[in-house]
């Protein structure tokens, strides 16, 4: 069983960045594909990024690619989530979630999850 734990959440100014971290433990994540989510109050959880876990692909949908970029280093167990030029809209709790099998934007394809880290996009 993997455990998740997100950081580097906090309120950041418009325009503003932060980067995410999500630490594993109990297993190594280089065998899982490993997404990031987010969830705002009212809303639906929506996937943001994931990343394979055998090349490191990196996978964004829609117009995301460019403001989020994802990233791993399973050497430290780590997977992250350069969010760049914030916005209001922005702010949710952000998750990421290990996949044993393919991962996707879909929270259904994932087995484990951590308990979210607050991001807050406001002046």
């Amino acid at each position: 069983q993997v455990q998740l734990v997100e950081s580097g959440g906090g309120l950041v100014q418009p325009g503003g960045s932060l980067r995410l971290s999500c630490t594993a433990s109990g297993q190594t994540l280089d065998s899982y594909n490993v997404g990031w989510f987010r969830q705002a109050p009212g809303k639906e959880r929506e996937g943001l990024s994931y990343i394979s876990h055998e090349y490191g692909n990196a996978y964004y949908p829609g117009d995301r690619k460019g403001r989020f970029t994802i990233s791993r280093n399973n050497a430290r167990n780590m997977v992250y989530l350069q969010m760049d030029s914030l916005r209001p809209e922005d702010t949710a709790v952000y998750y990421c979630a290990a996949a044993r099998s393919r991962g996707g934007f879909q929270p259904e394809r994932y087995d484990y999850w951590g308990r979210g880290t607050q991001v807050t996009v406001s002046s």
